[in-house]
């Protein structure tokens, strides 16, 4: 007979062999190492980006780097006050969907915070998108207006018999001369900021509405709250030891999109609620770009992979001063450790980390701990820990129940900066919203023992299988990414031809294109025999990713 002592090591020994899907009993749930803190996110959102304006109204808040013109605190504030009163002229009332269709510009901002201001709601759109991808989310939306500039107003004319008529049955502004039937900016920056109407706001309303494709299926509106965007803007700057520290000199680059939500949030909004200077740039231009590090002391700069490379490797770089940057913050897809290492040999002042999010999350889900005012150390390739004030857990796709450290799994996270829920859409919320409040990523990952999170794989991009399997000699797809060195990663698929049809790749890649903005396109197309499927019809992505390595030429 075995002595206790002997039976407890047994039986220690047989749990360890379980396998963690057989762990169902235990739910692994994985906080920051940062403290939780008080969040007042009972505000209207404007109110809480510019709560501290009175301590110092003075300050830049926008400097715009090709007019070079600046604005202090207090005059963004007037002037999105003043915006939200034309607005209200024009018809826009609470609950009314306003479309930024914008690169980065001050009108950008005054017009997110003066719909904000009157409960209005603001969908970004990319304007470099097509007609039919900027009228669908017109028409999701429901938006009432369109703000833009000259150059896009095309694309707003005659895109189909089903689509609605500018000028018409909805206005047009731009920020710079007007085309026909259109109107100048200044018509609604020029009001009277004293008539904006008082309107009573919940935490719970909608401010912001921009489109993801999710986890599976078409764009669809995310409806991100007053609530939702104030939290994951407390997570990063607010507390005693904010995550991502700014200070009150910093001046933040923002050469990414506003229309994404990464600089949205993680610039725009982090940086006036902690009372620092954004830089904005319309677009990416290498040159320009340095120039403008160099000339406004950029300290911290929000980049991608993309952006990354070209700083690591332009021999440019060296022509200028960038030894202001303390901060580079890299986002929106995973980072190798070689590329990291050659951007810090060209900083090598700076603090580097990553974070990672998603729209639907809030974004934020985790971020580098090295950001805080009290730095805490992190792995190189890590995405960080989750933030603060949310809860994170790595689920088993097959199973659902919660995996402990060094396990790959779904990414889970939950609190309040996440979605309120797709637009018009309950089915597709509950699919990614469970009823415990876990928002399912899509996206696989880790956590290891340091609490530090690493992403392996991320969501593959269910659009572009949608548009695929509508072509009529297309009889079944999947796409996958594909690791690239400037993009992070590129799409590529895996198509079915019908039968006795011919299709070449080319015509593939044509069909997509013309459809979607271009960072979506296809960069290879592999021809295949049938696409794998598990006996419950879900795709073996891991299988695709398997003939990516061997690197077949057009057919398998």
């Amino acid at each position: 007979m075995l002595s206790v002592a002997a039976m407890e090591a047994q039986k220690q020994e047989l749990s360890a062999m379980v396998l963690p899907q057989e762990q169902s009993s235990q739910t692994h749930i994985f906080v920051s190492k940062l403290p939780t803190i008080p969040i007042n996110n009972h505000l209207p959102l404007h109110t809480f980006c510019f709560q501290n304006l009175s301590q110092y109204p003075d300050r830049t808040c926008l400097i715009v780097s090709n007019t070079e013109k600046s604005y202090s605190f207090a005059q963004t504030h007037l002037i999105s006050r003043k915006v939200a009163a034309g607005l209200s002229n024009q018809g826009i009332k609470k609950g009314d969907v306003v479309m930024v269709l914008l690169q980065n510009c001050a009108e950008f901002v005054f017009t997110f915070f003066g719909a904000s201001m009157i409960g209005a709601v603001t969908t970004t759109a990319n304007p470099f998108f097509t007609t039919n991808e900027i009228f669908k989310q017109f028409n999701a939306s429901q938006s009432k207006l369109i703000i833009t500039q000259s150059q896009y107003v095309d694309k707003l004319r005659n895109p189909g018999d089903n689509f609605p008529v500018l000028g018409e049955d909805f206005a047009v502004f731009t920020i710079d001369d007007p085309p026909e039937g259109c109107l100048h900016f200044s018509v609604l920056s020029d009001a009277d900021e004293n008539e904006a109407p008082e309107v009573e706001i919940d935490p719970n309303d909608a401010v912001l509405l921009p489109f993801s494709s999710g986890t599976t299926g078409l764009p669809k509106g995310v409806i991100l709250t007053h609530k939702s965007l104030i939290t994951s803007v407390a997570q990063q700057v607010d507390g005693d030891n904010p995550n991502f520290y700014l200070k009150e000199d910093d001046v933040l680059l923002c050469v990414l999109p506003l229309f994404h939500i990464y600089a949205l949030i993680s610039v725009l909004l982090c940086a006036l609620r902690a009372g620092a200077a954004v830089l904005l740039m319309p677009k990416f231009e290498m040159s320009p770009m340095l120039e403008l590090i160099q000339r406004y002391q950029v300290s911290v700069a929000a980049v991608v992979p993309p952006l990354v490379l070209a700083l690591a490797k332009n021999a440019m770089v060296d022509k200028f001063d960038l030894s202001s940057i303390r901060v580079v913050l890299s986002g929106a897809a995973p980072l190798g450790k070689e590329l990291e290492g050659v951007l810090l040999s060209r900083v090598p002042q700076a603090i580097f980390g990553q974070g990672y999010g998603m729209t639907e999350a809030g974004p934020l889900l985790s971020m580098s701990p090295s950001f805080a005012k009290l730095p805490l150390p992190t792995k190189s390739g890590s995405c960080g820990n989750v933030v603060r004030n949310a809860e994170l857990k790595v689920v088993d796709p097959e199973t659902g129940c919660s995996l402990p450290r060094n396990h790959s799994g779904e990414i889970c996270i939950r609190g309040p900066q996440i979605m309120k829920g797709y637009l018009n859409d309950a089915e597709a919320t509950a699919e990614t919203i469970d009823v415990d409040g876990w928002l399912h990523t899509g996206d696989i990952g880790y956590v290891d023992d340091d609490d530090d999170i690493f992403i392996i794989d991320r969501v593959p991009p269910a659009e572009l299988e949608a548009l695929l399997i509508s072509h009529p000699n297309i009889a079944d797809a999947a796409v996958v990414p594909q690791k690239d060195e400037a993009a992070g990663e590129v799409p590529v698929a895996f198509v079915v031809r019908s039968n006795e049809f011919e299709l070449t790749e080319e015509v593939v890649k044509e069909f997509i294109a013309k459809q979607v903005v271009f960072y979506k396109r296809l960069h290879k197309v592999y021809f295949i025999h049938a696409i794998p499927k598990s006996p419950t019809g879900k795709i073996l992505r891991k299988d695709l990713r398997a003939k990516l390595v061997v690197a077949p030429s057009s057919t398998s």
